[in-house]
């Protein structure tokens, strides 16, 4: 007898879903410069990217829905917000090629070696890159004086040398199992 399965209406999948369609108004908030909205509302949307998985898990409401749209809000939030900081001129153009060819490259690979069969678990390094371009864009997003420029910028390169490293380290570890 196979166990009932989760139905997808539940808090943690609304959350996701919530996200989603946030991404476009967090976007239109960066594009117009609100930056203060823009800021707030990049906080509230990976608070919720927090919360769904805690909810997720400690209430035994993990979905297929929620496998599927939660890595994809996270994605698509973080790349809007990349994107959108280029256009609005405070982030070099490179920055956001690195982190988003990372990003798609190993979402694509995993994608690919779970039709072979093969599960590739999150990296102990994705938390922290997570966190890191998190704070590096939320730094971009909130109007600081001018002489935060530098620091900003260096949580940003730390962003992208753990996106790159840990990129790199799901390779070599991939190489290693299928040995």
């Amino acid at each position: 007898m196979q166990p009932d399965k989760q139905s997808n209406w539940n808090l943690p999948n609304i959350l996701t879903s919530l996200r989603i369609l946030f991404i476009p108004v967090f976007a239109w908030l960066v594009l117009t410069e609100r930056w203060w909205w823009a800021f707030g509302l990049f906080v509230a949307l990976m608070i919720t990217d927090k919360l769904d998985g805690d909810i997720a898990r400690a209430r035994g409401l993990v979905t297929d829905f929620g496998k599927i749209a939660d890595p994809i809000a996270d994605k698509a939030l973080m790349i809007t917000a990349l994107v959108t900081l280029n256009i609005a001129g405070p982030l070099p153009v490179w920055v956001t090629v690195v982190i988003v060819v990372r990003e798609l490259g190993i979402t694509v690979w995993r994608m690919v070696m779970l039709r072979r069969g093969k599960v590739v678990p999150a990296s102990k390094g994705g938390k922290l890159k997570t966190a890191l371009q998190s704070l590096a864009v939320g730094l971009y997003l909130c109007p600081l004086p001018a002489w935060m420029d530098t620091p900003t910028f260096v949580v940003m390169l730390l962003a992208v040398a753990v996106t790159v490293v840990t990129g790199v380290q799901y390779l070599v570890d991939a190489g290693k199992v299928n040995k």
